[in-house]
């Protein structure tokens, strides 16, 4: 099973600010609170233990031990729920929206870095105890995010009318794409294999939050996962204040608006990952999930007749906190609110919009979580990794966009040099001489010397495009195996893990697939990682 890395830079597919982050830029110190290393975990866990109450650790024993029952959790989960009664224990959490039979392979690496980060933790902080969380995404909406996976090129989607919290959905319907993609696995053993867990979790479940919990847990209990359904009445109790400073205050518009200024001031490339409203809160009911916004001195519920005075809706926080459903902006509040957590695992873009959120988690008084950039895997078969060597594909090489690709290796393989950088070099010093006749003489011909000087770097350019487009037809055959090649590993133009559903790989690695991943991803080393299985 060998293993290599790149670094994520040098891959070309992930932002100048991620890659800023992972060489601690101190600069963006402001953004976040520790860099994710073994040393800086001891002030993250005295921070939480310090902040953190016993009765928000009964709450969330409670919670999960109801939550739990219907479930065939393993010992070591149970175990891990059993231990968040205690004041030495703590989680690391990612989280991922509810996407049907797991979306793209990068679930899988998430939920394996937080299961292997806690078991780093562990061995360098033994006294304490380090539960890996996966925080269901229940309350989203975006159901056609969520309502579909990619196998072999293919779009297996379940098609529904839906509206309010995605977790609530029913399950009906998905029989049909359950037909769909059982006949597209065929009849072996991890095939079957994939059909148990398919069937397990959507058809014998009620609603898509209690069969992404079995599906989730079938996958990664005997690693103590446990797995966190937030849209709960008592969880959301401990949550009134924020909302309630929310709604008085605009407290996150404020202070978010403030740290997108200033990130645009860091970077003028940055973008702003989520913009916040005035008020960051949804109006959940069933099959609602509807913004509420202050008009008037009246909070309304868009699209709907419902509204409060200020009086009314701090009486309605009160009452049925579960209607409350924080957006984008508060989830990771909530999050930090509810758990003893110390660490939170997501993607480049997440982490981008995390940073965005570091002076609304100061201004409300909350220990804002460490940020780790989740691992990322690009898996190729023995088969893809001997036909690279043999084709002199570096892995630099196959990161390349497809244009850069062809070029390169048509570049390398090529009999004669289709590189025109000596001659336009030889060509600007040329001109050198000729800017500096026009000084002196007459500067009115300055333009029509760099005029001249475009222009004829231009017809340089013109001629390696046609030499080398005609190399490309010369060695067609060469550059559709190595093409060829890289859009197996690269599907859609785009990284593997942001595509393929785990499914494929697990059709050929059956239950090995996991302990693979478990053996060979490692949280905190920073790379981007290749592996041949």
């Amino acid at each position: 099973m060998p293993a290599d890395c790149i670094s994520f830079k040098n891959t070309g597919y992930f932002s100048s600010l991620i890659c800023e982050y992972l060489n601690e830029n101190q600069e963006l110190k402001p953004f976040y609170n520790r860099f994710p290393n073994l040393d800086n975990f001891k002030k993250q866990i005295d921070e939480k233990q310090s902040s953190f109450t016993q009765e928000s650790r009964n709450v969330l024993y409670s919670v999960l031990s109801k939550q739990y029952k219907k479930v065939d959790a393993s010992i070591l989960t149970l175990q891990n729920i059993d231990l968040l009664k205690l004041e030495n224990t703590f989680t690391i959490t990612t989280g991922h929206q509810l996407n049907l039979f797991t979306g793209p392979l990068y679930f899988l690496y998430k939920i394996v870095s937080a299961i292997n980060l806690s078991k780093e933790l562990k061995e360098k902080y033994p006294n304490q105890n380090f539960v890996p969380i996966y925080w269901m995404a229940t309350e989203d909406h975006d159901f056609d995010e969520i309502n579909y996976f990619n196998f072999k090129g293919k779009k297996v989607q379940w098609n529904k009318e839906a509206s309010g919290a995605v977790g609530e959905l029913s399950t009906d319907g998905l029989a049909e794409v359950f037909e769909v993609f059982s006949n597209e696995i065929g009849h072996t053993k991890n095939a079957e294999h994939l059909k148990n867990i398919f069937k397990n979790a959507y058809l014998e479940h009620d609603n898509l939050a209690d069969a992404t919990r079995y599906l989730a847990n079938s996958l990664f209990s005997e690693y103590g996962l446990v797995i966190v359904e937030a849209n709960d009445a008592e969880l959301k109790r401990r949550f009134i204040p924020y909302i309630e400073t929310e709604l008085l205050n605009e407290t996150a518009f404020k202070a978010v608006s403030e740290s997108i200024e200033e990130l645009s001031n860091y970077s003028r490339n940055y973008k702003a990952q989520v913009n916040p409203r005035e008020i960051n809160l949804f109006y959940l009911n069933e099959n609602l999930r509807e913004r509420i916004v202050f008009e008037h001195d009246v909070y309304k519920v868009l699209n709907t007749n419902l509204s409060w005075s200020k009086e009314a809706i701090l009486d309605e926080v009160k009452n049925n906190p579960e209607h409350f459903s924080p957006n984008v902006i508060m989830r990771p509040l909530y999050q930090e609110v509810i758990l003893p957590n110390l660490c939170y695992i997501g993607g480049g873009g997440e982490l981008a919009y995390w940073f965005q959120l570091k002076k609304y988690f100061n201004t409300v008084e909350v220990p804002f979580p460490v940020l780790l950039l989740r691992n990322s895997v690009l898996i190729q078969t023995e088969i893809q990794s001997k036909k690279l060597q043999k084709l002199n594909i570096s892995k630099e090489d196959v990161f390349l966009k497809r244009n850069a690709f062809i070029n390169k290796k048509v570049r390398e393989i090529s009999n004669i040099d289709i590189d025109f950088s000596e001659q336009k070099k030889y060509l600007a010093q040329q001109f050198e001489g000729m800017y500096k006749l026009a000084e002196e003489t007459d500067k009115s011909f300055l333009g029509a010397v760099k005029a001249q000087e475009v222009k004829q770097i231009k017809g340089l350019e013109h001629l390696e495009s046609r030499l080398l487009k005609a190399q490309k037809r010369k060695l067609k055959d060469t550059v559709s195996r190595m093409t060829d090649l890289q859009t197996e590993l690269f599907p859609g133009g785009s990284l593997q893990e942001r595509n393929t559903n785990f499914s494929e790989f697990y059709l050929e690695h059956g239950t090995q697939l996991i302990p693979d991943l478990i053996k060979n991803l490692e949280p905190l080393k920073g790379e981007f990682l290749i592996l041949t299985l």
